[in-house]
């Protein structure tokens, strides 16, 4: 049976992400509120799940702590060095993958010269 999230359940992930990227840059409600141009008060009952936000208030808070809107739900956050970890493998496969293509396409290419060669 799949589990169903409950509105609670989002505004928890909300707030302890909220807190959890603010706590990342350093900053106090009180910096976040005025760099994104929002209440202390505002950004206080966020964190405390007493209020809810429109998309415009995501949007601004996101670009305040340099993530992503839906980074504001995801389940857990990941801190920086999980976030390397992800970027080194990532690089990893990329590069591996380039590899595999190119010997990939050097075996069609010696493939079709070697296939014409015969034809002559």
């Amino acid at each position: 049976m799949e589990k169903r999230i409950s509105g609670n359940d989002i505004r928890v992930l909300l707030s302890r992400n909220l807190k959890y990227f603010r706590g990342r840059k350093n900053l106090s409600q009180f910096a976040l509120s005025n760099k994104s141009g929002l209440a202390h008060n505002f950004v206080n009952d966020i964190e405390n799940r007493k209020k809810w936000v429109s998309p415009e208030t995501i949007a601004k808070l996101a670009a305040v702590l340099d993530v992503e809107p839906y980074q504001l739900f995801m389940g857990s956050p990941l801190d920086d060095k999980q976030t390397k970890r992800i970027h080194t493998y990532l690089d990893e496969i990329s590069e591996r993958f380039s590899e595999v293509v190119g010997d990939i396409k050097e075996s069609y290419l010696y493939a079709e010269k070697k296939a014409g060669k015969g034809r002559s």
